[in-house]
């Protein structure tokens, strides 16, 4: 009789807890104008002159929110900051987020919502919502640097930094962390380019240290 009295307690106590939040993981990239493996002096020479630029890519691996499961979908956020990304922000940014195109209505709601839990201020102004199919290939390169992905109006190949080549000033260090919390990166060169509409300005860069390659996770 005890044992049973003490089994229904331990029941009643288990209902009370709240439930655990599934895990969300996957790919992701972040490519922005100005470069983020870099010496200080040269963060310095680019502060408030560039950089205000980013685009953010999700590729879920695993998980599901509002219900909703997203595993093998992709979201991307385009992005325009009044300053360098990587410094305080001064004044609100703007965001176009483009969402699979395999995705249902529901599960678009969703990566958009899943860009604001990740993006924070960055991507509280939605300008514009776009539809897009979205190619996302990371190959496991012996620097885990390289990726390429096509989103239609946005476009980004990454390869790994090459010690040497790469250097410009000798002391260079991740000087900007990733835009996103959560994120297990490591930073990269790209070219990439955003030609869509819905920003001020589009853009196109070619070896520039400006990019961050590795997985994120959502708890």
């Amino acid at each position: 009789m005890l044992h049973m009295r003490i089994f229904a307690a331990l029941a009643i106590v288990g209902l009370a807890l709240p439930a655990q939040a599934a895990e969300i993981t996957g790919q992701y990239v972040e490519v922005r104008n100005c470069d983020v493996w870099t010496g200080p002096c040269f963060a310095n020479a680019e502060g408030n002159l560039t950089g205000q630029n980013a685009a953010m890519v999700w590729r879920i691996t695993e998980g599901t929110l509002d219900g909703e499961k997203l595993d093998g979908l992709s979201v991307v956020a385009v992005i325009q900051a009044s300053d360098t990304l990587g410094t305080k922000q001064t004044g609100q940014a703007k965001a176009v987020v483009i969402t699979d195109s395999r995705a249902t209505e529901a599960q678009r709601k969703a990566l958009v919502k899943l860009v604001q839990m990740q993006g924070g201020q960055l991507v509280e102004n939605i300008v514009a919502t776009r539809t897009s199919a979205i190619n996302v290939n990371i190959c496991g390169c012996e620097g885990d640097g390289c990726a390429e992905i096509d989103a239609g109006v946005v476009k980004i190949k990454t390869r790994c930094l090459h010690e040497q080549h790469d250097k410009h000033c000798g002391n260079e260090i991740a000087f900007y962390p990733p835009l996103i919390h959560g994120a297990q990166c490591v930073p990269a060169v790209a070219e990439h380019r955003f030609t869509g509409d819905g920003l001020a300005s589009t853009w196109q860069e070619s070896e520039r240290r400006g990019a961050y390659v590795g997985t994120f996770t959502v708890r």
